[in-house]
């Protein structure tokens, strides 16, 4: 049985895990910076490339404690090579191959995208070829996934990534970091049609995303709402705005805005599965994977169109739709079964396109 350890800072959580080739998790360490950057309303990569630094040796010693396991037991060492803030990617994957040079371990950079991608292989029994939706904070786009490696690109945003727009919507109503699941809470309790928000590329061809339309109109909407007690945040300003006070109106400006996203996915994925199904008529599984893939409405929402196209929907467990670095350590298992394995002399990426 093989034991891959996974270390993953690509952003804003240090996080190491151990998994084994039969799928089973042993360990999976995740410490969030959430802490440090919430005094600036979002990331600050300075900031975390140091959160790293000084906690990357803590959370490997948790986790191979609670794996109760040695670096000696390990068969490779795989770290997140990029994309991601570089800063925080040198870390990782210096500290990987200093441990795979003195343990005598094979190295192996994953494509963080890669880790997301594959995920689904190790919570679920998926077989290739799939279609998957990777949709997060810093990306959103549509990928045939034909194997380890081997990845189609059928469309992506062509300016903001979904999770961005969330983070942002937030921030101009001065929800508190991180943006996304706040947006996400409000929005249950609001009406989802109480404001018309453009759907972006609905109809169009392709497979593509655009979301800054919508984060425009958005922004509108809040410079015309009155006495909601709450004062709208310039995105540029990292000032922490203040708490707004209940009031429907936000609710239902959230709801609104989440219910044009989905729509706006709906409609993109009508596409991708119409091509999907003329490269590759024998493959079943829709897959949703990616931070973003955590909302549930969003979730619920493609549920129900790729089910009208008799295709399963399949997204992994929350816990490993945000980063973590089980799907490093199970992307790196994916890639020591094929011998795929990188020289220690593989360079950090901040830019790391899995397919073009």
């Amino acid at each position: 049985m093989a034991l891959i350890l996974g270390i993953e800072t690509s952003c804003d959580e240090t996080a190491a895990a151990v998994v084994s080739d039969a799928k089973e998790i042993r360990a999976n360490i995740v410490l969030s910076q959430t802490a440090e950057h919430l005094p600036y309303g979002g990331v600050v990569p300075e900031i975390a490339a140091r959160a790293h630094l000084n906690h990357i040796e803590s959370v490997i010693g948790q986790a191979l404690g609670k794996a109760d396991a040695r670096l000696s037991d390990m068969d490779a060492i795989a770290a997140t090579g990029g994309p991601g803030l570089i800063g925080g990617v040198i870390v990782g994957v210096m500290t990987a191959k200093a441990i795979a040079s003195v343990a005598g371990k094979p190295f192996i950079a994953v494509n963080h995208l890669e880790g997301h991608a594959l995920t689904v292989r190790l919570t679920n029994d998926v077989a290739f070829p799939f279609l998957l939706l990777l949709v997060s904070g810093g990306h959103c786009q549509f990928l045939i996934v034909e194997g380890v490696g081997r990845y189609q690109r059928l469309g992506g945003t062509v300016d903001d990534a979904l999770g961005e727009c969330f983070d942002k919507v937030a921030k101009m109503l001065g929800l508190p970091y991180p943006g996304g699941p706040a947006v996400e809470k409000l929005a249950r309790q609001g009406n989802e049609h109480a404001y018309a928000f453009p759907v972006p590329m609905k109809g169009r061809e392709g497979c593509d995303f655009s979301f800054s339309g919508l984060k425009t109109a958005v922004r509108q909407a809040v410079r015309e709402m009155s006495g909601a007690g709450y004062q709208a945040s310039d995105e540029k300003d990292t000032s922490v705005s203040r708490q707004p006070s209940p009031d429907t109106r936000i609710a239902d400006l959230c709801s609104s805005f989440q219910r044009a996203a989905a729509e706006s996915l709906c409609d993109r994925a009508k596409n991708a599965i119409r091509l999907f199904r003329e490269r590759c008529p024998q493959g079943t599984a829709f897959i949703l994977s990616g931070g973003v893939a955590a909302n549930q409405y969003l979730r619920g929402r493609l549920e129900k169109t790729t089910r009208g196209f008799g295709m399963e929907l399949i997204a992994p467990p929350v816990a490993l739709c945000t980063d973590n670095a089980a799907m490093i350590a199970w992307a790196g298992i994916e890639r020591f079964r094929l011998g795929m394995v990188d020289g220690l002399d593989f360079e950090p990426k901040a830019r790391w396109p899995l397919a073009f």
